[in-house]
């Protein structure tokens, strides 16, 4: 027996946040700012493929997927919960942790369960796929991390699912298809490669989001609060700037008690905590990809002194600025940024 199906809109609406800054708009300049230093880890790329007459059942992966139906219809049900219409260039953003269900009608009786023997990997891409059965549902998912530093995970506290409907001229599916490549091909900068893809898709939502009355944005808790946002985009554009919490505070137009309490109840840690985090990805970007001495690395992470900034590189990477560089240059450093 099925569960009762919604459609896309109808979800998309449910369980919003309201944001606690909503007085006060998150201008175009602090999100791009933001997507600039989104970071993007790819864990995994699947394809699935379900016939007719067939369901496929996910666990909880923890981290976030995007779901991009390329072409057939079937149904979504996520986390349990009531089924959703699947169409073409319907794509879903499903939380970490969340467990979905895919399924097609057809034949006699509820659909069939793909068992994990049709699961299949090669060269890093999960396949599931009925052998000698031609699909309904063609997906490509991807799931990944997107981060500001180490400490601030953009989806990480997403609690229902991000919807939206592209058009084919939107070409989505073009750069999951080019992801998927990548990662078959295996050639150098592979993963560099598949981030940049997933992240121009993640912008795409962004820039939809702007466009939309449905502001998924605002279901973010890091996003929400336009107020605190406007001091953390500041943090994260200019994270060697001499920041205090005085500063911020200002930034966001709050009084240093309020923002505080606001920051840390939204992050979870106090701002100079991230404000750190965030100079070591700065600083690690910079050993990565600048032949600038150790000394101007530290400065252009706000560090005056090379020792205290030594100290506090080796903390968060677990080895000193010049070692790091070094590894950097062999090819096993840049995946820690």
């Amino acid at each position: 027996m099925h569960t009762k199906a919604v459609s896309a809109q109808a979800l998309v609406g449910q369980n919003m946040l309201l944001p606690t800054g909503s007085t006060v708009k998150l201008s175009t300049t602090d999100l791009d700012n933001l997507m600039q230093a989104l970071d993007i880890d790819v864990i995994a790329l699947t394809e699935i493929l379900v016939p007719h007459g067939h369901r496929v059942e996910f666990g909880t992966i923890d981290a976030p997927g995007i779901h991009y139906n390329l072409s057939g219809v079937g149904r979504i049900s996520i986390n349990g919960g009531p089924t959703m219409p699947l169409s073409p260039h319907l794509l879903i953003i499903v939380p970490p942790n969340t467990p979905f269900t895919i399924e097609v009608d057809g034949g006699s009786g509820p659909p069939k369960l793909i068992s994990k023997e049709c699961w299949t990997r090669q060269d890093g891409i999960l396949r599931v796929a009925v052998p000698n059965e031609q699909p309904e549902i063609v997906q490509i998912c991807g799931f990944f991390n997107a981060s500001f530093g180490q400490s601030v995970r953009l989806f990480g506290e997403l609690g229902v699912p991000v919807i939206e409907q592209f058009e084919p001229a939107d070409k989505i599916d073009l750069k999951l298809r080019e992801a998927m490549d990548e990662l078959m091909q295996q050639e150098v900068g592979v993963g560099a490669m598949t981030a940049s893809l997933l992240k121009q898709i993640v912008v795409s939502l962004v820039r939809r989001s702007v466009k939309s009355s449905q502001r998924w944005t605002e279901r973010f808790s890091i996003l929400a609060d336009r107020q605190v946002t406007r001091a953390f985009a500041d943090m994260v554009a200019r994270p060697g700037a001499a920041h205090s919490v005085q500063s911020l505070a200002h930034s966001a137009g709050l009084s240093r008690s309020a923002f505080m309490a606001r920051f840390s109840d939204i992050f979870g840690q106090s701002p100079m905590v991230i404000l750190r985090a965030l100079r070591m990805r700065q600083a690690a970007i910079d050993l990565t990809t600048t032949t600038m001495s150790i000394d101007v690395v530290a400065h252009n992470a706000g560090y005056e002194s090379r020792s205290s900034f030594v100290r506090a590189f080796r903390k968060a990477y677990g080895r000193d600025p010049s070692d790091y560089r070094r590894m950097a240059r062999d090819g096993e450093a840049r995946k820690d940024i």
